[in-house]
């Protein structure tokens, strides 16, 4: 795993500058301290900070093929690099390295963007072509690995794995997007290519781009697809399908523990991770270290189950223990990695996580991710299922009745007064050919974060720009996938493996690796008929039967509980951080301009006097707070890291020169 930069001077110009990328390096140092790389080539450079993990002695990058006419710097770990090279080796290359960043060099030289469809992995990619003097990037499917660019009006095209590394290049400069931050208060995230900062935009998931003189060009080369619904899969033996899975999930955990380093796993107490670290258990490692987040408040804290699945399996157990306090104090660090507003606090434990796995000499951890979109995991689901039954007898009371059974996580649901929750759930009831009637009431409630933004946009968004990006058969789709990939192309890929995966993960060098996201595993879910995901209300049917010779049946068999960390009482306590006070009070946010202050000051009085503060409030304060915290990190005092030095071991490749140089 490792960060990767890069410029290129599409009007040839301007040649690029070793200093310029020795910077945008060390922006990235957090991702890849091991070493780094720069290939420079006139109008062109390229740049590679190394988190070294396959063929620790050899890999370093950037790598040339043979006449050395097209070079790469690669972020991310192809799984099934071993069966690539020892096809490509079939069809007479030849490899220096026993890396996978080479078997994606040839795989490229022969096939051209299309090599992209043919690896199992995360991703970013940059190829330099020499000869046709083009830049090539790629980013995975699911876009677990980022990617950034802006082109300035020079016709500069500069791109990394992280904004702050554009930031670096003198040439740009940070400009927040209200209409974005609109968006991530609506969906909990920038929605692709979109970042939070003017001009610089996010190469979407599995999308690539070339750029040479006559311009720039996007192209998607993968989308999440799902069956008709009148061509849904036929019926199959259900034991059929579960040893298919079983057989599907196990070598996607095979080949995730190829490394040179040693492989740990996150153990959250559910059902997910713990299977992965069942299947890794029993793959017969002689021993396995397991990483898991306490919390101080018994709210959010899932420790007992984390002991009891660490016990079951015999691992080697570390613990981190999150308090109030502890997330107050990380959160300005965990917006600076994360670089968007965000509108929970949930990234700030696994930041946490992620630096107890560094401390204990690890790189590599496997998780969960992934099993609830790609599953029916999520309560989401079953809300969209229940209202639709409900829609069929709209006057009928006992089948609104089942929402009481979602969202245990939301205190006093299951008590609240028949009438409250049929208004709650009931507006737009009857819209059930609504392509977006699954998120309906949760972008409906998000809504109402906007009264504390400071614009003037309507208060009810038209939604075309998620119809224009959906696939052209998204219609024809079943109401569960539909769901389902709302879930995956918004949720999972823009927050959940940006914000609170990758960011998390390498703001302490740290690679996550997700088997659930396995490209045949994925397919494999996508084309199972909705029964055998989501079984009346029970999520998850097939891994759950799955599960069944892995784990004890208290873990199997217990309800699914979302992952989640305290918000307001980790900012307003006895000895809180000084910068909520600051970046809260009128001064602040009058100069960053993007909320109302009156209406900010309503909300924190509100939560001073101690009344009962309810998800919405909590998810306004995370996000006001964050992106107050974006504008001060990034637009009012944005600091510039000194370029990389002597002491940085930096491998320099100058082509024209025909030379390189440490």
């Amino acid at each position: 795993m490792c960060g990767i930069a890069g410029v290129f001077d599409r009007s040839r110009r301007e040649h690029a500058r070793e200093e310029d990328l020795r910077r945008m390096l060390a922006m990235l140092r957090h991702r890849g301290p091991d070493e780094f790389g720069v290939l420079l080539d006139r109008e062109a450079g390229l740049g590679s900070a190394r988190l070294s993990i396959i063929d620790l002695a050899g890999g370093g990058q950037p790598i040339a093929n043979e006449d050395r006419s097209l070079w790469i710097v690669f972020n991310g770990e192809i799984f099934n690099y071993i069966e690539l090279r020892a096809e490509l080796e079939s069809l007479g290359h030849r490899f220096r390295t026993a890396t996978d960043t080479e078997v994606v060099l040839h795989l490229y030289e022969r096939y051209g963007p299309r090599c992209l469809e043919r690896l199992n992995g995360q991703f970013a990619i940059a190829f330099w072509d020499t000869k046709r003097r083009s830049l090539f990037l790629g980013r995975d499917r699911l876009g677990v690995r980022p990617l950034f660019y802006t082109e300035t009006p020079g016709r500069t095209l500069i791109f990394a794995s992280e904004i702050k590394s554009i930031l670096s290049d003198r040439r740009v400069r940070a400009e927040i997007d209200p209409s974005v931050v609109r968006q991530v208060f609506l969906f909990w995230a920038p929605l692709a290519p979109h970042t939070v900062f003017k001009g610089i935009v996010e190469l979407p998931p599995g999308h690539y781009l070339t750029a040479d003189e006559r311009g720039t060009r996007v192209e998607q080369y993968w989308a999440n697809r799902f069956p008709d619904e009148a061509q849904a899969a036929a019926a199959r033996p259900f034991g059929e399908v579960v040893e298919e899975f079983r057989a599907l999930l196990t070598d996607a955990c095979r080949i995730r523990l190829r490394a040179d380093v040693p492989v740990g796993a996150y153990l959250s107490g559910g059902l997910d991770s713990s299977a992965i670290a069942s299947i890794v258990r029993g793959s017969g490692a002689s021993r396995l270290s397991t990483f898991s987040i306490a919390f101080s408040d018994a709210k959010f804290d899932e420790s007992s189950f984390q002991r009891e699945m660490a016990a079951h399996l015999g691992t080697e157990h570390h613990v981190i223990r999150a308090t109030h306090e502890d997330i107050g104090l990380a959160f300005p660090e965990v917006v600076w990695h994360a670089e968007v507003p965000m509108m929970r606090t949930a990234p700030a434990p696994m930041f946490l996580l992620s630096k107890l796995v560094r401390d204990r000499g690890f790189k590599v951890v496997l998780t969960g991710e992934g099993a609830d979109e790609f599953l029916a995991g999520y309560d989401i689901f079953k809300e969209a299922k229940v209202r639709r039954f409900w829609a069929r007898q709209p006057q009928t009371k006992w089948r609104s009745q089942l929402l009481r059974r979602l969202y245990p996580d939301i205190g006093g649901l299951a008590q609240t007064h028949h009438e409250v929750l049929a208004a709650f759930f009931g507006e737009g009831l009857g819209d059930t050919e609504s392509p977006w009637y699954s998120h309906a009431v949760r972008w409906r409630n998000n809504l109402r974060t906007w009264r504390f933004l400071n614009d003037e946009t309507p208060a009810k968004p038209h939604f075309d720009h998620l119809s224009a990006g959906m696939p052209r058969d998204f219609h024809a789709w079943g109401p569960l996938a539909r769901a389902q990939h709302l879930e995956i192309s918004i949720f999972l890929s823009h927050y959940l493996l940006s914000s609170q995966g990758d960011r998390m993960g390498m703001a302490h060098s740290i690679e996550g690796r997700f088997p659930f996201l396995d490209v045949r595993l994925t397919e494999f879910c996508n084309r199972l008929e909705p029964r055998l995901k989501m079984r009346c209300l029970r999520e998850k049917h097939l891994l759950k039967a799955a599960a069944r010779p892995w784990l004890p049946d208290l873990i199997r068999s217990r309800p699914k509980r979302p992952y989640r960390a305290p918000v307001h009482r980790s900012f307003f306590h006895d000895g809180a951080p000084d910068y909520v006070r600051e970046l809260l009070g009128e001064r602040s946010l009058a100069d960053a301009g993007l909320f109302r202050p009156a209406t900010v000051a309503q909300l924190v009085r509100k939560i001073q006097s101690g009344a009962p503060i309810g998800e919405t409030d909590d998810m306004a304060l995370a996000g006001i707070l964050s992106t107050q915290l974006v504008h001060h990190l990034f637009v009012k005092n944005f600091r510039r890291s000194p370029p990389l030095g002597a002491k940085d071991p930096v491998k320099i490749c100058r082509v024209n020169a025909g030379q390189q140089r440490g």
